[in-house]
């Protein structure tokens, strides 16, 4: 959503301020506490800068920032630069929180598989809190939006996994310790599993249904199909009590994008009504995609049933 307002503007650059310096604290701390000293790269930009101070002594941060302008460059040709400003800023902010909290925070040294469960907790929930913002911290994870519009019924999770392993295998050429892949590997995967489970719910396939009536019912439809790229089902109604005709707006989205569709409605009309219920299974583009075994299962329990 476009805010209409100077001050909705500058209350929304206040929320993603709050965000991204909270998300990137949280991330410095699973760098500089757990995985960095214990010989933990974990994944993408990060992992990588991780290595090079290994190797180096290069400051982890500021590698991150310089390895991801390549990437900036690709997301600005992908989608526009007006579309990766929030991923920009919020990588800004953790290349320097890296570094500074480097300085102050004591690092964790003893068991490596708290090192790892422990950072993978904090990097997923520090990116957790960037991603609800509609930023990114670059590397991995502005890869993985820039994938995930060409495969939106892959979750950002899966895709952050599957880049990510790439940097695991090189880290145990360099680290020379399959050891330390494999507790990459799992900080990764507790990472990506929080991060699925706070964006997407603890199931992919769930979500909220939405039913909004406004009369500015084309104006907020329209700022949700090209802010949020969500589908919306224009359905006809009538008042049983009034007998005017109308129209209804439906629309499926993840649990976290509720707030999102609020806020776009309210910009258009705070006296609109909406009706916001519980989705048990959302199947199909952007949610869950129906896999030819759970339709013969399906079909045979509907035959079943037949009989």
């Amino acid at each position: 959503m476009i805010p209409n307002t100077p001050k909705q503007k500058i209350q929304g650059m206040l929320k993603d301020i709050i965000f991204f310096a909270a998300g990137s604290c949280i991330y410095a701390v699973s760098v500089d506490a757990f995985t960095a000293p214990n010989k933990i790269a974990p994944g993408g930009v990060t992992g990588v800068g991780t290595m090079l101070n290994y190797l180096f002594s290069l400051p982890i941060g500021m590698v991150g920032l310089l390895l991801n302008i390549p990437i900036f460059i690709w997301a600005i040709m992908e989608v526009g630069y007006k579309l990766v400003g929030k991923t920009i800023v919020a990588t800004v902010f953790v290349s320097i929180t890296i570094d500074l909290v480097g300085k102050v925070i004591p690092a964790y040294t003893g068991n490596q598989m708290l090192a790892a469960l422990f950072g993978g907790l904090l990097d997923g929930a520090g990116l957790s809190l960037v991603f609800m913002r509609g930023g990114t911290t670059g590397g991995t994870d502005l890869v993985a939006r820039l994938l995930g519009r060409r495969l939106p019924h892959v979750s950002m999770g899966k895709l952050m996994l599957g880049v990510d392993l790439t940097v695991i295998l090189v880290s145990a050429f360099v680290y020379k310790s399959i050891e330390s892949a494999l507790y990459a590997i799992i900080a990764i995967f507790v990472s990506t599993k929080l991060i699925d489970s706070i964006l997407y719910g603890t199931d992919t396939g769930t979500g909220k249904i939405l039913f909004i009536m406004s009369a500015q019912n084309d104006e907020i439809a329209q700022d949700i199909l090209t802010d949020m790229d969500r589908g919306v089902t224009v359905l006809q109604s009538r008042g049983a009590y009034s007998g005017r005709e109308g129209e209804v707006l439906l629309c499926a989205v993840r649990r976290y994008e509720v707030v999102k569709v609020k806020e776009i409605v309210r910009s258009h009309d705070k006296d609109a009504f909406m009706i916001i219920g519980e989705a048990g299974e959302i199947s199909g583009e952007g949610f869950r995609i129906v896999r030819q075994e759970d339709k013969t299962l399906r079909e045979l329990i509907e035959n079943v049933k037949k009989k």
